[in-house]
């Protein structure tokens, strides 16, 4: 059977059909099977497991994880080696789950015991676990069961597949995990340091795999905050190995796994990413991510030709991640990515690509160059950038949505040229949409860009915002739970209510309801900044010709002004006197009666009192208030 199944795949398929897997594990199994019987039943069991997706399928309905789960029980070597590699042949196929490594709480510490006994026990067990440590979850218990000191001396292992298995290991153990990533940074190997021998792994004649991986440990451990940023081997050997991984000599998988990595590491630094920009002309090497997927010397092998052009994707979406980062920040890095040849093109071509990680990136990469004012008034002008995006944002997945939306954000301030085309192609009912869903990072979006699109706006966009939103959706979004939401729907108010003649007429049509809303806010229990930006609102209404009245004629505000003008806290105070200044401005019709009727409140002595303020600001708009008075 051994004979016929290897490197056999129809030969794999008709054993199975014939029923050989229940037949093969039950010898497995058996007592009085010998051992020899067993170690080539584990072996032809591996054999099978090696062939299509489907017959790992039907190995795993037949429960063979427990079954060689237990052979590794046995005392024997050479049966322990042969259930492993069927293990790891099982594990490492993408249709097994990983949780069943960890279903019965023996099997991690007994692998762990099995570490010492041969560099074929060391090679799959470190691949097992890298297969199946995903997420902080399986790291926990990996570490608990000592993990890291057993693994560690593997690095030192005579054998490259061991010291190869044992560095993925660290990788996934580290990701995104500050306690497994500070642990790592002190432990000694032959009385060197752990990130010391990452660094002699990632040397230029060590092989690709390994540089790219050990760069991948020391990249992670910098993201959890266990190496700093500037240390050297960040700076000096990690990103310039992973600059590296991008040139078109690298094989596709590689450069995708540079960039990829590498976008990681400068995300949150704006000092990497200025070193990144500047190191083997990265930027424009990254250009080449979008031009024929092989490099010149892998054209010879017309299978790997094949397998790059199915996955030339995957080098476009890596790219659009790398230059996403390297455009966080830095003014100089956008203007070098946007003139670097046809980028725009591309990026708008991405955005309607059909793989989702595609799109998501190129979006992410908009995203990123958005954050420019000079870029929104030329490039994203020049290549109407707004029209695929209006586009992706019709029916696209949230995670899509929530970068698209936020760089909807930006291309709606006010000194961007796109805003007007934006408006006009139906973006006032989209942003409404989202500012129903279920997700808040989406509320938080739409609510920000009507925002920004109601700044300085004319009446008919303030009064198709307010009728697409629905004064009953502006309430709800007032009393929503996410801070954010409430700030900028704060924000939309003000925004809405600014310039006299709209003032008066948005309050002449809500005024009852938004009087009620800021009530509630400022009885409410909301912190100094939610508070401020009400008092402004109500500073903005109190500059309106008709809509004064509203707040003149409503005892309980007035009483709330008053006390604000009192509060311990000066940003309140100074909103609430913007409010009593608005109110008793003399030029303005009836404010010889708003005055009367303030002073009968004690607002007068009020003034008196905060005109001997130690803070200037709230002296002078005292003093100034004052002046009304005697004028």
């Amino acid at each position: 059977m051994k004979n016929a199944v290897i490197g056999n795949n129809k030969q794999k398929a008709n054993l199975i059909v014939l029923g050989a897997v229940p037949r093969l594990l039950y010898l497995l199994q058996q007592e009085t099977s010998s051992t020899e019987l067993k170690t080539e039943c584990a072996v032809v069991l591996g054999s099978l497991a090696m062939g299509t997706e489907n017959n790992v399928k039907s190995l795993l309905d037949c429960h063979i994880i427990p079954a060689l789960l237990q052979g590794l029980l046995s005392p024997d070597l050479k049966f322990i080696e042969a259930c492993l590699r069927c293990l790891r042949t099982i594990f490492t196929s993408p249709v097994t789950p990983e949780e069943l490594l960890y279903t019965d709480a023996t099997v991690i510490p007994h692998l762990m015991a099995l570490l010492s006994r041969s560099r074929y026990t060391q090679e799959y067990i470190c691949q097992i676990f890298s297969h199946c440590c995903k997420g902080p979850d399986h790291q926990t218990i990996l570490f608990n069961h000592g993990a890291v000191q057993n693994i560690a001396h593997l690095l030192t292992s005579v054998s490259y597949k061991v010291r190869m298995q044992a560095l993925k290991c660290f990788s996934v153990l580290a990701f995104e995990n500050p306690q497994v990533s500070m642990t790592l940074v002190n432990v000694l190997v032959d009385g060197e340091l752990l990130p010391q021998i990452f660094v002699k792994m990632l040397q230029r004649d060590k092989p690709i795999e390994m540089q790219l991986t050990s760069a991948k440990c020391l990249t992670y451990m910098c993201r959890a905050g266990a190496i700093r940023t500037d240390d050297n081997c960040i700076v000096l050997k990690t990103l310039p190995c992973l600059v590296r991984m991008c040139s078109k000599e690298r094989l596709l998988e590689e450069r995708v796994e540079g960039a990829e990595t590498l976008a990681y590491l400068i995300e949150p630094d704006v000092e990497l990413q200025r070193i990144a920009s500047i190191t083997d002309h990265l930027i424009a090497m990254l250009a080449d991510y979008f031009k024929y997927p092989s490099s010149v010397s892998a054209i010879t092998d017309i299978k790997r030709l094949d397998h790059d052009l199915k996955h030339a994707h995957e080098l476009r979406q890596a790219a659009f991640k790398l230059y996403a980062s390297l455009g966080a920040n830095d003014e100089d890095i956008r203007k070098k990515i946007i003139e670097t040849e046809n980028m725009m093109d591309r990026i708008v071509t991405g955005l309607s690509e059909s793989s989702v990680k595609v799109r998501l990136a190129a979006v992410r990469c908009l995203h990123s160059l958005s954050r420019s004012v000079q870029q929104l008034r030329t490039s994203f002008q020049d290549h109407a950038v707004w029209k695929p995006l209006m586009k992706v944002l019709q029916n696209a997945p949230d995670e899509i949505l929530v970068v698209a939306s936020s760089m909807l954000c930006n291309l709606l301030l006010e000194f961007s040229p796109s805003k007007e085309p934006i408006l006009e192609s139906g973006a006032v009912e989209l942003l409404c949409g989202l500012t129903q869903s279920e997700n808040p990072a989406l509320r938080v979006n739409g609510i920000w860009a009507l925002m920004n699109m109601a700044f300085q706006a004319e009446q008919k966009i303030k009064a198709d915002i307010l009728r697409s939103l629905s004064t009953e959706q502006l309430f709800r979004l007032l009393s929503d739970s996410d801070l954010n939401v409430l700030m900028k729907t704060l924000g939309l108010l003000r925004n809405l209510l600014s310039t006299r003649p709209h003032i008066d007429k948005i309050m002449s049509t809500h005024g009852k309801q938004i009087m009620q809303a800021v009530t509630l806010i400022l009885e409410g229990e909301h912190n100094i900044e939610v508070k401020e930006q009400t008092l402004c609102i109500l500073a903005n209404i109190a500059d309106g010709t008709t809509a004064k009245e509203l707040i003149m004629t409503n005892d309980d505000i007035l009483q709330k002004i008053k006390y604000y003008m009192g509060h311990s806290h000066v940003k309140l105070q100074l909103a609430a006197m913007f409010c009593i200044s608005n109110l008793i401005w003399n030029e303005e019709e009836g404010s010889q009666e708003r005055q009367d009727k303030l002073r009968d409140m004690g607002i007068v002595d009020i003034l008196h009192k905060l005109s001997q303020s130690p803070d200037s600001n709230l002296c002078d708009k005292a003093k100034m208030a004052l002046q009304q008075y005697l004028a």
